[in-house]
């Protein structure tokens, strides 16, 4: 079994625990820091006037030394690493985001402290430099955080507010750093009432300077093999833009790129906490199956991906979806819109990527003909069905599928994710996602599909088969019953009773986002035990849909074109498993185990 050190983004689940079970899914042992040195949450103390809110304060970030410490100590012993340098440097991923009185010095040598933890990239790759070494980092978001280091929802919303609105177009790094309050026309914009805009342009400098340092100082040099810079809460404009285009053309200068993207060396995209499965499905391909590229066709049911932008999102999801593909080593290499005829044929149009495939007009061979993974991504709620279709069709020609449910925005769709759950052929997917952005979604579902493909297709042992099918099928099922049951049934029944119980008047609306802080203990003890009591219930209701009945099969292997399977036999949450890791509505812990036979 190989072993990857795995620094994660932070403690939830889509960043650490989801990503542990992917890694099982691929055969792959992912080793973590310790839980306390890379915890992140919110706020942990208030301030009040009787039924009034003043302020919170004591949120809890990662331990950025212990992380060096750590990196160092296990150096030795795992066959790649995967770092992300939000926690590395500044201890997760709200942790750079933490306001600052300035924005270090001038760059290359803005912060000693900062760029000592940064070079223990610099340090492990020249020891082993055989050994993989992935990084991901992150383009500062638009806002503050919410209820950490007293930042409430009006800081939130007036921060995003005011950073989505355009700025002055520069190129060169000073003029970036030194022009974040500027429209376009030259004129500053004006103060600002919930947060301290100076502290915030100082994070954002300072954050900068860390993209540029991990750039310039450690991929530019070679100590970065594969280096996945994702633009967390993003627009087609504001202060990100200049630094987004910078990126891009370092990406083009330094790293060989082309339109900002090179899929050997570096990838910008939207996305954060999809990074660390895209990552963990680049290793895995590297790992087990040397890199080489596996095929992608993505079939879009309703429209285009070309033609969808997100609110949080400066990106199209169709270029979203084919960036994601680069990150986890693989090669899009056909799209289509409304595919698909009642023979379940499609036409794949192959012209939207084949310059990328083939190097542009140097006339280099793209990959041979042929799809190793289709992605059916779901845009409409009205070809839900011809979706279910076309993955009867593919499933049963033995052909693996990952299905993203681009309908639901945020959580699944609820007609969506039935119409997924009646079908059998569900249960034979390598990956799937509902969850938040598109870009998140993409990366959560892609990873999985692309690292445990890369397991079916090359581990022969039955015992790591057997073991590694059971992960898998656990965190499949674990997707539907978060992405579904709890994020577009269950979580509102939480956020009624925690606002219907709310302690103080100002904070009632949202009450969920800091219910350990805006709840009585007993009313968070019954919020826990509400949570866990839905949770058993949906639990039992998910295995019993055709997806996951007993007696369905799930894909065990791929060998010489052939597909062998194992059926399911029982899944089981654990009763106090559920809870509100950080302790709001929004974000749960959630293992379900699910046993193949």
């Amino acid at each position: 079994m190989k072993t990857v050190l795995y620094v994660p983004l932070d403690d939830r689940p889509a960043n650490l625990d989801d990503v542990i079970v992917q890694g099982k899914a691929a055969g792959i042992h992912i080793v973590t820091p310790n839980l306390g040195d890379i915890q992140n949450r919110l706020d942990s103390e208030k301030t009040t006037e009787g039924t009034k809110l003043l302020g919170t304060s004591a949120p809890t970030y990662g331990i950025p030394t212990n992380i060096y410490t750590f990196i160092l100590q296990h150096a030795a012993q795992v066959d790649g690493f995967i770092i992300s340098s939000d926690m590395l440097a500044y201890g997760g991923l709200i942790g750079s985001r933490q306001l600052r009185e300035d924005g270090g010095d001038a760059y290359p040598d803005y912060d000693q402290e900062t760029t000592r933890l940064l070079n223990v990239i610099q340090v492990i790759k020249e020891k082993y430099p055989r050994k993989p070494v992935y990084v991901m980092d992150t383009v500062m978001r638009l806002a503050t955080t919410s209820f950490a280091d007293g930042l409430a929802l009006d800081a939130y919303n007036e921060s995003r507010a005011l950073m989505q609105q355009p700025r002055q177009a520069y190129t060169e790094f000073e003029d970036i750093i030194n022009g974040y309050n500027l429209s376009p026309d030259g004129v500053e914009y004006g103060e600002t009432t919930f947060f301290n805009k100076e502290q915030y342009y100082n994070t954002r400098q300072h954050k900068f300077k860390t993209n540029l340092y991990i750039l310039d100082q450690l991929a530019r040099k070679g100590y970065i093999d594969f280096l996945a810079v994702g633009v967390d809460d993003a627009n087609t404009q504001g202060v990100q833009i200049n630094e987004i285009n910078y990126v891009e053309a370092r990406i083009n200068e330094w790293l060989g790129g082309t339109n900002g993207q090179n899929p050997e060396r570096a990838i910008i995209l939207p996305d954060a906490d999809g990074l660390g499965h895209a990552l963990v499905a680049r290793m895995a391909n590297q790992l087990l199956r040397g890199g080489a590229k596996t095929r992608y066709a993505v079939n879009y049911y309703g429209p285009h991906g070309s033609t969808i932008i997100n609110t949080y999102e400066y990106m199209d999801v169709h270029e979203n979806v084919a960036r994601h593909i680069d990150i986890v080593g693989g090669v899009l290499v056909a799209d289509a819109a409304y595919p698909g005829d009642a023979e379940g044929t499609t036409s794949l149009d192959m012209s939207s990527e084949l310059d990328r495939m083939t190097n542009g007009p140097s006339g280099k061979p793209g990959p041979k003909p042929g799809v190793d993974i289709e992605i059916i991504a779901i845009t409409a709620l009205d070809q839900v069905q011809a979706a279910v279709e076309r993955l009867t069709s593919i499933s049963e020609q033995g052909l693996p599928a990952v299905l993203i449910d681009f309908v639901g925005k945020g959580p699944a769709n609820v007609d969506v994710a039935e119409a997924l759950l009646n079908s059998p052929y569900t249960g034979r997917v390598l990956g799937y996602s509902a969850w938040n952005t598109p870009g998140n979604k993409i990366g959560l579902a892609v990873g999985m599909g692309q690292s445990r493909y890369a397991f079916v297709t090359t581990e022969k042992r039955a015992s790591a088969l057997h073991e590694a099918v059971d992960a898998h099928g656990s965190l499949l099922f674990k997707r539907f019953l978060k992405d579904y049951y709890y994020k577009a049934v269950a979580i509102a029944d939480i956020r009624t009773y925690s606002r219907a119980h709310a302690l103080y008047t100002n904070v009632a609306t949202l009450a969920d986002q800091n219910m350990v802080l805006f709840n009585s203990e007993e009313d968070y003890a019954h919020l826990q035990k509400l949570l866990r009591d839905l949770m058993q219930t949906y639990t039992a209701g998910l295995a019993s849909k055709t997806a996951f009945a007993q007696g369905n099969v799930a894909i065990k292997q791929i060998r010489d074109c052939d597909v062998l399977y194992v059926k399911y036999c029982n899944a089981a949450l654990d009763y106090a498993n559920p809870d509100f890791i950080w302790g709001r509505a929004f974000e749960i812990t959630l293992s379900p185990q699910v046993t193949l036979r």
